[in-house]
């Protein structure tokens, strides 16, 4: 057993703050929003991708192609038994397959709730780069907290977090968790 303390470092406000800064970062990065396509990794970056498009569609008067990617498949830190990756698909509260998106010469901006050690991302663009060639692949992230193991670096970032690697980010989203909120869980103790 363990001992957690959980500390909520962003609540329903910052949040929303921290996307619409986030849309308003990416409008002005890529012009405006021609040729761009919001793509979420399943399950709170699909979610994280479907506001953003929203707050762009208020700013901008218009709609951005939207999609979402299960890179279950494409990881590699999810081994099974035998060493071999793991293949079995996602649980998720998702009852469609994920959309299929437009990708060839599009810029493709990649949604996430936390950027940790850089593997989720891997794979993502592995997953991407299997259905075509974007014309570039962004980044954006609600929480970045360090420790990453692979080079990839987010554009856009609602809140960096340093964290040690007894900590975790904890994300909740009203359409999935039934709150917004981001914690940072210390984690005190030994397991007994």
């Amino acid at each position: 057993m363990t001992n957690a303390e959980e500390i909520v470092i962003m609540d329903e406000t910052a949040i929303r703050r921290a996307l619409t800064r986030i849309a308003h970062e990416i409008l002005e990065k890529n012009k405006g929003i021609e040729n761009c396509v919001l793509v979420g990794i399943r399950t709170r970056g699909v979610f994280l991708a479907r506001r953003i498009a929203e707050r762009i569609s208020e700013i901008e008067g218009t709609t951005i192609s939207i999609g979402e990617l299960d890179v279950t498949s494409y990881r590699d830190d999810l081994l099974n038994e035998d060493g071999e990756a793991n293949t079995k698909a996602s649980e998720s509260k998702f009852q469609e397959p994920p959309q299929a998106f437009p990708i060839h010469n599009k810029k493709i901006i990649l949604f996430d709730d936390v950027l940790y050690t850089g593997r989720t991302i891997r794979a993502a663009m592995d997953s991407i780069m299997d259905k075509g060639r974007p014309q570039s692949i962004q980044l954006a992230v609600l929480a970045d907290r360090g420790h990453r193991e692979l080079p990839i670096r987010a554009d856009f970032v609602g809140k960096n977090v340093p964290t040690s690697k007894m900590e975790e980010i904890s994300v909740s989203l009203q359409e999935y968790d039934g709150l917004d909120q981001v914690s940072i869980i210390q984690h005190r103790g030994s397991f007994e």
